[in-house]
């Protein structure tokens, strides 16, 4: 049986229900990563289709190597319209979203009380660049323009992670490849508290196990994240840790002892 073969801008058009339609129709077999996302259903149409046609397009043996440049081509391309994109959400409030691509802020949605009927806002530099009724069209706007480049273009702030929105986009990111989850009180992990992460005038992490009185610097925030993956072993004193040899500490255990030196010497200088 012959079907239609769909292209991205084509399949960009349909709402989800009539691409769900198209999926049933076509047969397609490509798994779809999230069921709730547009742009899910059309990659996994796309790919489809392009693998059908891989298969069945016939080819005489003198033009054979035409035939799969252009398909390689057909191929790529679409590829490339259904990219994802390195979008991360950060939701400020329940009226307020920040979009950011590689801790850049890139727009962000806010609700408009004062309008009757479109009242999330996406907003750019400070100005309204859209306006809908409901958020989800504005997400789409975003995902949408960012992806041909027509959205127009943040300006971004001459000194990095200064604001607390760019902090926590960036802790978002790392906490995201652990599978943490982020709540009011600090980092997660299956209902278990890990600790805290944040970033004043350098990056520190707090793991729950040390108490909020208990600091530790770090280089940057992947670091600060990836302390807290590391399982800790019952706490011992550090009297004790400074009674073992260096080559039997662990790396959470010669923090303590760093951390245990440093508060001496201030202790130190704060008698003198």
């Amino acid at each position: 049986m012959t079907h239609a073969v769909y292209t991205y801008q084509q399949l960009q058009l349909k709402s989800i229900a009539r691409l769900k339609q198209i999926y049933s129709e076509i047969a397609c077999t490509v798994k779809v990563s999230d069921k709730r996302c547009k742009d899910a259903w059309i990659a996994a149409i796309v790919n489809y289709q392009a693998n059908k046609v891989q298969k069945l397009t016939p080819a005489a043996p003198d033009n054979q190597a035409a035939a799969q440049a252009e398909l390689d081509n057909y191929i790529a391309d679409q590829a490339q319209a259904v990219a994802p994109e390195p979008l991360t959400i950060v939701e400020i409030s329940f009226d307020h979203h920040e979009y950011y691509a590689n801790d850049k802020l890139v727009a962000s949605i806010s609700y408009d009380d004062n309008h009757l009927t479109q009242r999330w806002v996406v907003m750019i530099n400070g100005k309204e660049v859209f306006r809908a009724n409901t958020v989800m069209r504005c997400h789409r706007f975003i995902c949408t323009h960012y992806k041909d480049g027509s959205l127009p273009v943040q300006e971004q702030l001459a000194t990095p992670c200064t604001t607390g929105n760019e902090v926590m986009a960036q802790i978002f990111n790392e906490c995201e490849k652990f599978g943490f989850e982020i709540l009011d009180d600090g980092i997660y992990d299956n209902d278990i508290k890990l600790g805290e992460v944040g970033c004043t005038d350098n990056w520190w992490v707090i793991r729950a196990s040390w108490g909020h009185q208990q600091k530790l610097a770090c280089d940057s925030v992947e670091s600060a994240v990836r302390s807290l993956s590391v399982v800790e072993v019952s706490p011992v004193s550090c009297d004790e840790l400074l009674g073992r040899a260096f080559d039997e500490l662990s790396a959470s255990e010669w923090r303590r002892l760093l951390e245990y030196e440093t508060e001496l010497t201030s202790s130190e200088l704060i008698a003198a």
